[in-house]
Parts: structure tokens; C-alpha cells; sequence
């Protein structure tokens, strides 16, 4: 019988206690959506680095014109990356690109889930597809959901994105058992509409007032792309489904 638990933020990682875990990490806003994004527009990887001094020096390693660098950091776009929002990615044209990304809570909440066995990207991009892979491949594995949160603070994104996961996990077949932390996630996306949670939020609000709210829309998509985004050997790639 498999266990469904939600990390509420990155900080709260115990990486002695995940071993044996099938973790998916939320960043709704962006990380998640726009690594999910580049892979469903063709890149063949995106590798996610902890800041922008490791992104450069694994840029330096690569091909000129073979790759895509792009990060953030406090919302802010890196000086020399390019603005690491899904549409703005889907501009760089990346299909038969890496992509190398930073951000100030995604691609770390990714790094620290590493020890997991096995790790995965989700949003509510992907929340069907990401679903039925968790259920055909770790039918009885405990699923640890990961909100990236921002900095050490709760977001609401993310735990609405996490409700969204764990409410198509409980659709889809019997048998799970649920935390608090992941009953109360599913309550709280019950209760939202995801453009209005998406835009209410701190981030939401920021990208609204620097006229990006076209970015706010896009990742208050439901379940429109089949991308399931794996991470593994410190890059992430599309699972074979």
C-alpha cells in the first residue's frame, strides 16, 4: 500500500529519508513548469545547477550554440542568462538543445531530492501524465511530494500544485494512504481555481506588476503536456512512458 506525503518547502528535506522514495518536486512558479516546458518543446535535457556560479562553469564545459543558459535569481533574470519563464524559453528554440537552468528554489529543491530513488519534475502542466507513470511504475512505492517553496518560506503555488497531485493520485486507484500534509493540500486546491491561486501569490503578483501575466496563464494550465520530466545523474530527461 503506497503513502503519499507533501514537504511543504525544500528546507524541510531529510535526505537520509528518502532512499526508497519516489519524490516529485513542484515549482509552479517556475522551475518545474518551464523544465517541464523546454523538454515538451524538444530539448534533450535540461541539467538544473544551484546557482549561477556552477551554471556558468558548466556552460564553459559546452558547445557554443548547443545549449541554452538560463536562470534567476529573487525573481530577478542573472545578468548574460536569458529569462528563465516557460514562453520565454519556448522562444529560444530548443529543440535539440540542453538546457542549463538555475533558479533560486526549483533546480535546488531538485538537487536536494537526489538521494531519492527515483525523482521526477511536476506542475500542473503534467499532473495527468505524471500520474499515470507514478502508478504504472511504482504502483507500491511511498510518493513524496515536494514543494520548492520560496527561500525558507511556505507558497501557495506550489501546495496547490502538490493538492492537484495528490487529488489525481486518490482518483486514480484505492489503496493509498494519505498524511495531513497531503489531505490538507488536496483541501486547499478544492477551494482555488488555479489562475486565481497562480496570481494571488507572491510571485504571481510580481510577474503581474512586471506585466508577465501571460506566464501566470501558462502555468495555470492543467495537464496539457504528456512530459514526464525524470532527474537522474544530475541532469533531467524525458521518461520513457
Amino acid at each position: 500500500m503506497g503513502r503519499i506525503h507533501v514537504l511543504v518547502n525544500k528546507e524541510h528535506v531529510n535526505a537520509q529519508r528518502l532512499p526508497g522514495k519516489v519524490v516529485i518536486v513542484l515549482d509552479v512558479v517556475f522551475a518545474t513548469t518551464s523544465i517541464i516546458t523546454a523538454l515538451e518543446h524538444g530539448a534533450t535535457e535540461v541539467i538544473p545547477m544551484l546557482d549561477a556560479a556552477s551554471a556558468l562553469q558548466e556552460a564553459s564545459r559546452r558547445v557554443r550554440g548547443s545549449f541554452v543558459l538560463a536562470g534567476e535569481l529573487d525573481t530577478e533574470t542573472l545578468p548574460g542568462f536569458v529569462d528563465p519563464w516557460p514562453t520565454a524559453l519556448i522562444a529560444q528554440q530548443l529543440r535539440g538543445r540542453s538546457l542549463v537552468y538555475t533558479t533560486t528554489n526549483g533546480t535546488v529543491a531538485l538537487n536536494r531530492a537526489a538521494p531519492a530513488a527515483h525523482v521526477y519534475a511536476g506542475a500542473l502542466l503534467n499532473g495527468e501524465a505524471l500520474v499515470q507513470y507514478v502508478n504504472v511504475h511504482h504502483p507500491n512505492d511511498p510518493v513524496l511530494l515536494i514543494c520548492a517553496g520560496s527561500g525558507t518560506n511556505f507558497n501557495m503555488e506550489d501546495f496547490y500544485g502538490a493538492g492537484y497531485l495528490v487529488s489525481l493520485l486518490l482518483a486514480s486507484r484505492d489503496g493509498f494512504r494519505v498524511s495531513d500534509a497531503a489531505q490538507a493540500a488536496a483541501m486547499f486546491y478544492e477551494r482555488w481555481q488555479a489562475l486565481e491561486c497562480l496570481r494571488r501569490a507572491r510571485v504571481g503578483r510580481i510577474m503581474a506588476a512586471r506585466h508577465l501575466d501571460d506566464e501566470i496563464a501558462f502555468a495555470a494550465q492543467k495537464s496539457v503536456f504528456a512530459t514526464v520530466p525524470r532527474f537522474a545523474g544530475g541532469r533531467v530527461t524525458r521518461a520513457v512512458v
